[in-house]
């Protein structure tokens, strides 16, 4: 593998061709940087590092391991705030060029970001997702395991999304690295060597004029106390729009969605 670096990070990087079609990494786009990173060090205990992207990005590690990139750029760029996985692909080209003979959309990219290429998609159902050819910035088990659990798709048709990203991002395709797809109690789930990465469920309205149920990719993240994570999450500017003993969903002050997840539930 090669040592070469990754933007914004000064940790070796391995190649995505150890795993395809699984989610690589997770970016939220945001307004005010200082004020989101006040608010996920108070709920999940994130540290920083700068990017080399430039002074509106950060990169936020658990135990030093980089697990998560923002970017506050929603209000330059006119973008949505908004927590957005990424999946890896052997060819940034080629998956775009899938998703938009599917019906999807290519919203920015393929961009060159050394050591690699990204592009941010939408599916036909307009979920949010990105892409990612190249080089990751940790190892994908020990990003995987240090920061989400998994993520879900709340969407119109979880059969037709399934058939929507199975064929651009390669699922059930036979070869080392491929994920496989079972259904399993109402879900579409992804699993990468036995274990699942992402989830699909049908129930989300299109034209709903509540973003939370609208298609969209929600990412969990595993803490140990999803209570004191939602407390925290309170006192420091957000909102806890529903909580479980194990789980709970929170908005930042930002209004970008995410779950918490109790590590027990793994």
């Amino acid at each position: 593998m090669n040592n070469t670096k990754t933007p914004g990070s000064t940790a070796d990087v391995v190649s995505t061709h150890s795993v395809f079609g699984a989610p690589c990494w997770v970016s939220l786009t945001s307004r005010d940087l200082e004020a989101t990173q006040v608010f996920y060090t108070a709920v999940l205990g994130w540290r920083w590092r700068p990017a080399k992207l430039g002074d509106r990005f950060r990169v936020a590690l658990v135990q030093n391991v980089p697990v998560a990139g923002i970017a506050a750029v929603a209000s330059m760029w006119q973008m949505a705030v908004a927590w957005t996985p990424y999946f890896a692909v052997p060819s940034a080209d080629e998956a775009v060029a899938r998703v938009q003979e599917r019906g999807g959309t290519a919203a920015v990219g393929p961009l060159s970001l050394p050591p690699g290429r990204a592009a941010l998609l939408a599916d036909r159902d307009g979920a949010t997702f990105g892409i990612w050819e190249g080089e990751l910035i940790s190892n994908w088990e020990t990003w995987r395991r240090a920061a989400p659990t998994f993520i879900r798709l709340h969407t119109r048709d979880a059969f037709d999304a399934a058939l929507f990203y199975g064929e651009v991002l390669d699922w059930a395709t036979e070869g080392p690295g491929y994920c496989e797809v079972h259904y399993e109690g109402g879900e579409v789930v992804l699993r990468s060597g036995g274990d699942a990465v992402a989830r699909i469920e049908s129930g989300a309205v299109g034209s709903a004029p509540d973003p939370t149920i609208r298609p969209h990719w929600q990412v969990h993240f595993a803490v140990e106390d999803v209570a004191e994570c939602a407390r925290d999450a309170e006192l420091n500017g957000g909102s806890v729009l529903s909580k479980g003993s194990d789980e709970a969903v929170l908005r930042d002050p930002d209004g970008a969605q995410f779950t918490v997840t109790s590590r027990r539930e793994r």
